[in-house]
């Protein structure tokens, strides 16, 4: 463990699975990297472990070492869990740095805290860079989508390793400095709420086949397959198949029949909700697809509720209608979140780049899909615009939306939950409803508690009441 070798030109904290990964990612692009692990015995198995890349890595066994191990300004990333744990490793850190150095946060931390981060240690001459990193462990090993935030500085410092191990759609590294402090992190953010509708999208279509449809694993796997050599070419969908095709070698069964109904989950989707709502830019799809996690939990409750209502009944439903279903999902599902990247943008006076957030999640990240590049194009022709308004999916959405009607319609009346699918479709009929009903729930309010409206025939006038009483 005393062993340095030479200076390393960078140093990460945190080998677990996604650090060690990034770690021999960054190792074998040529930079000589120093690592340190809270637990020393991790250090000794990562470095045992990482073969020829071995002499490229610098084991150290406690921070002071660890710091003296890499060259100046000195350039840290910490893959450590959000929270307090990326407060105390800052905190460890300092006394040992210099004015000038970099530590960059690599997790999945919120924004805000982020943005926080960076300007205390701005005061004290320091750079931070909030760094989002998509991809997972495969991700970190061969090829992650980064988005960062932070000052130019910061950013500069680290662009030459990063473009290096960052994936690549055609030759173009899919990292991209996106703005200051917490921009980095709140995009990641974003990115994995829809991420959670995504899958939620996909997981309701699996649950159409598998209980209404009576489908075994196999079989739906046959699907997903041909469906991800079309318009729906993505990296989820290609690991659907992927998941629902593998069998259980002791059980010999379909492995995904084996495992429990209950879907984790780290918060970020659940902070996009909120954010979303604060901002009033809701994301229908992200809150169905939390819930929906949320509910899987109580597996106690669903088994009670199957008791006294019933089962489903069976469906009746074509291939295609589903697959055109879950296309138009997947469009409505990413034309929220960059309507919420958007309104952030605006408010945080960010200048987010929304085309080159769709190029850099063209590889490299969990939400990758052939539909990214059209998507990156439309928002470049109209950045402003609802993205799906733009002509390409607004065509589209013309296409497919009659199926995903024809789908949410037979699920309801089975008796079988899409609870994203069908939040997507309610939001995209809103959009295409030019008199809506607030007008009543503005009357309403009105007439228990006073609120005031404003009529459509006195334009300009505001806190107007009707002729009711309170009470």
């Amino acid at each position: 463990m005393d062993d340095r070798r030479d200076t390393a030109e960078i140093g990460l904290i945190g080998l677990g699975t996604m650090g060690a990964n990034l770690a021999l990612n960054i190792a074998e692009t040529g930079h000589r990297i120093a690592v340190f692990n809270r637990t020393q015995s991790r250090t000794r198995a990562f470095v045992d472990g990482a073969g020829d890349l071995s002499a490229m890595i610098v084991p150290t066994p406690d921070l002071v070492s660890f710091v003296a191990a890499i060259a100046r300004p000195r350039r840290i990333i910490l893959m450590v869990p959000a929270g307090k744990a990326v407060d105390d490793q800052i905190a460890a850190l300092l006394p040992h740095l210099d004015a000038g150095d970099v530590i960059v946060d690599a997790g999945n931390s919120d924004w805000q805290d982020t943005g926080r981060r960076a300007r205390a240690l701005a005061a004290q001459g320091f750079d931070f860079l909030g760094l989002g990193v998509s991809g997972g462990a495969e991700g970190a090993r061969n090829g992650p989508s980064m988005m960062a935030g932070g000052t130019d500085r910061a950013y500069a410092a680290l662009d030459p390793v990063l473009r290096l191990i960052a994936a690549r759609f055609q030759r173009t590294p899919c990292v991209a400095h996106l703005g200051p402090e917490g921009a980095g992190h709140y995009v990641k953010m974003v990115h994995n709420g829809i991420e959670y509708a995504d899958m939620q999208m996909i997981a309701e279509i699996y649950g159409l086949m598998r209980d209404g449809m009576d489908r075994t694993a196999p079989q739906i796997a046959t699907s997903f397959a041909r469906w991800n050599e079309g318009p729906l070419a993505s990296y989820l969908v290609e690991i659907t198949a992927e998941v629902a095709d593998t069998m259980d070698p002791e059980a010999e069964k379909p492995l995904l029949d084996l495992i429990r109904d209950s879907a984790g989950q780290k918060g970020t989707g659940r902070w996009t909700v909120i954010d979303a709502q604060r901002r009033a830019a809701p994301l229908p799809a992200v809150e169905a697809a939390v819930t929906a996690r949320v509910l899987s939990g109580d597996s106690d409750l669903r088994h009670r509720g199957a008791g006294i209502f019933g089962k489903a009944d069976p469906l009746d439903l074509s291939d295609a209608d589903l697959e055109s279903a879950l296309i138009a999902g997947k469009i409505i599902a990413y034309a929220q979140g960059f309507s919420l990247l958007a309104k952030a943008s605006t408010e945080e006076d960010w200048s987010l780049p929304l085309p080159r957030i769709a190029e850099i999640w063209r590889a490299g990240c969990i939400i990758r899909s052939a539909m990214l590049d059209d998507m990156a194009r439309a928002l470049a022709e109209a950045p402003e615009a609802q993205l799906a308004f733009a002509p390409a999916f607004a065509d589209r959405l013309r296409t497919h939306v009659p199926a995903l009607r024809r789908v949410v319609a037979a699920a309801s009346l089975a008796g079988l939950p899409v609870p994203a699918l069908a939040s997507g479709l309610s939001w995209f009929d809103t959009l295409r409803q030019p008199r809506g009903t607030a007008n009543l729930i503005q009357g309403l309010r009105d007439r228990f508690g006073a609120h005031g409206f404003e009529r459509i025939d006195r334009p300009g006038e505001t806190d107007l009441h009707g002729p009711w009483g309170t009470g």
